[in-house]
Order: structure tokens, then sequence, then C-alpha cells
């Protein structure tokens, strides 16, 4: 029996996103632009005596924290990239701040909804104009913000290459801008209309999108997390590859994410034709996600 890694000689086990540099850049910025609007809402609260933008600065200076999660993720993971006690790299810092965020996401949804049904049976003297204006603002910032966060594909999107740690700052602001988008909608129609009643309405409308989008990243990131194989196809593959030559067959194959992009494999073939390792190599070759192979190859004696 013979153990190789397919990947010897000079090997790193740098397995970061290829836009990380580009995400850190653009999360900063929307954490600047988050806090500014923060403060500009909870000035405006005390100013203009105003619980709903108050209320608002304060259910934006969460999403400020959550964004701050997604940061200090990409700052560790590039930090750390080449430290030998992360035995496949710091690709899953990432995962890890997304689904912390996701849990925020989370809080924030029953939150909003415990304000809202509470706002049903005490509404809250609402300074309309003040407050519509602010809402507007607040939502031209996150709009701004969403397509700062958006990420960029080359060709087709897949799923498997997607940062979620970005997707989780993105949803923080896509959460943001619903908010806002709600709460124009209803502090219009109690503008206008007297429907004061909109307003907690929409609070519970946006509560449940919102847990909805929590609920997706905490799945997608502890999928990664636990080491579930997310990519089935790519799996299929592999094994359709290696047992098409001679009378490979794959006895065991297991595949996980280590990065954005960036998948391992441990694979074991049983054969009666062993081949040396760069053999398997140069097979494997041009499947580009796997960034780290380690292959076991187990002889077997052809009948007589």
């Amino acid at each position: 029996m013979n153990r190789h890694n397919l990947d010897y000689g000079c090997h790193d086990h740098v397995f970061l996103g290829a836009a990380q540099d580009v995400n850190e850049r653009r999360t900063r910025i929307v954490i600047g632009l988050t806090a500014t609007m923060m403060v500009l809402e909870i000035v405006s609260g005390l100013l203009f005596g105003s619980m709903a933008l108050l209320a608002d600065g304060w259910h934006m200076a969460s999403h400020a924290a959550a964004l701050g999660i997604t940061a200090l993720g990409y700052a560790l993971a590039r930090r750390h990239a080449v430290d030998a006690r992360f035995s496949f790299g710091t690709g899953k810092i990432g995962e890890l701040a997304g689904f912390s965020s996701a849990l925020l996401l989370a809080l924030i949804a029953l939150l909003m909804a415990y304000e809202s049904v509470k706002r049903f049976y005490a509404p809250v003297p609402i300074s309309f104009d003040e407050a519509i204006a602010v809402a507007v603002l607040g939502l031209m910032v996150n709009l701004v913000s969403a397509w700062l966060l958006q990420e960029k594909h080359a060709g087709h999107h897949h799923a498997h290459h997607t940062d979620h740690n970005l997707r989780a700052a993105y949803l923080h602001v896509l959460a943001d801008a619903l908010t806002s988008i709600l709460a124009i909608v209803a502090l219009t129609a109690g503008r206008f209309w007297g429907w004061v009643w909109m307003d907690p309405l929409m609070g519970i409308v946006g509560a449940l999108v919102i847990a909805r989008w929590a609920y997706g990243l905490t799945r997608d990131t502890s999928c990664v997390l636990l080491d579930i194989n997310i990519n089935q196809k790519l799996s299929r593959n592999i094994r359709k590859l290696i047992e098409s030559r001679a009378d490979n067959r794959v006895a065991d194959l297991h595949l996980w994410r280590i990065g954005p992009g960036h998948f391992a494999a441990i694979i074991s073939v049983v054969t009666g034709d062993p081949r040396p390792p760069d053999y398997y190599k140069d097979l494997l070759g041009h499947f580009k996600e796997l960034g780290h192979v380690t292959i076991e190859v187990n002889p077997c004696n052809k009948p007589v």
C-alpha cells in the first residue's frame, strides 16, 4: 500500500478566496458607511424626538457589529494564512464568521418581530416627515453598500466558490435595505392615511424575510464547518475519471471544502495496475478546485 500526497514538494496551505483582498476592502468601506448612517439616525432620533429613528439607529448598530465580524474574519484568515497550526489553512475562518453573522441575523429578526408585536398594543408616536427623510437616506446608503458587497463571479456563478463571509455581510446590508423600504411604505401610509398599524405589520414582514435569509446562511456555512460534501458532482467526476483507467476502483473517497473555491480530497484506489504518484496527480490535474489531495494506492492481485 502506498500513500501519497499529490501536492508534494513546494506545497502551501493558503486556501483563501481569489477575491479575498478586494472583498476585505469593500467590507471596510461599507462598515464606514453603516457606522456613519448609524450615528446620523441616533442623533436625528434624539433631536426630532423620534423613537422610530432612534430604534432604527440602534438596529443599524447591530449590523455594523455584524460587518465587524466579517472584517475580523478576513483579517484573521489573512494573518494566519501560513500558520502551520491550521492543518488545512484558514479558508474556513470565513465560514465561521459567516455562521456567527447568521446567528446575529436571526437574533435581529427575533428582536424585530418582538418589537413589532409590542407596538401593535402600545403604538409609539412618530415624527413622520423626519423619519421618512432619514429612512430614504438610509435606503440609499444601503443600496450603495449592497452594490459594493455583491459578489462578482467571472463567467458562471458557482455556489461552491461562494464567499460565505462576504455573503453574510451582503445579507446584513440587504436586511437593512429591506427594513428601510418597509419603513418608508409604513411611514408614508401613516403620514397620509393614518394607518399607524402598517409600521408594526411591516416590521413582522421584514422579520420573517430576514429569518429566512438567516436560515439559508446558517445551513450553508454549517455544512462547510461540518465537512459535509457539498459538491457531489465533483466526487462523481473524480470517481468516474479514476475508474475509467485500467481496472482501477475507488474504494473510498472523502471530499470537503477548505475555502472559497478550494476542496481537499482523500482517495483510496484499489488496482491491479498500480502507478506512481505522478500518474494520479496528472490525472486529477484538470480539477482546479482540488487544492489538497491525498491518495492511497492499494495493489490487488489479478486472478491467474
